[in-house]
């Protein structure tokens, strides 16, 4: 009987993470979206989540990640990164 009520608390508890832990990639793809400089909005607008994959669509995307524009002088990844990792330790309450 302990094992059954142990299980039970357990399952709802590693679904809520589960859950949580799969809206990872969106929530990095609308971080880096909105950090991605906008000058004219070419940048942001061809960014795109493509599965789990973000996808920086043009041509100076690699020179605005290596920190090319005042807007975002440290590029966009590392910053999502940094973000993602606090939230991977909210969710599992670290």
């Amino acid at each position: 009987m302990k094992v059954r009520k142990i299980r039970s608390e357990i399952n709802p508890s590693l679904a809520s993470v589960q859950l949580q832990l799969s809206q990872l990639p969106k929530a990095g793809y609308k971080f880096f979206r909105a950090i991605t400089p906008k000058d004219k909005g070419n940048a942001r607008q061809n960014t795109r989540l493509a599965g789990n994959t973000i996808k920086a669509d043009y041509k100076y995307a690699t020179r605005l990640n290596e920190g090319s524009s005042k807007q975002a002088p440290r590029g966009m990844t590392d910053p999502m990164v940094e973000h993602l990792d606090k939230l991977v330790r909210k969710i599992l309450g670290r």
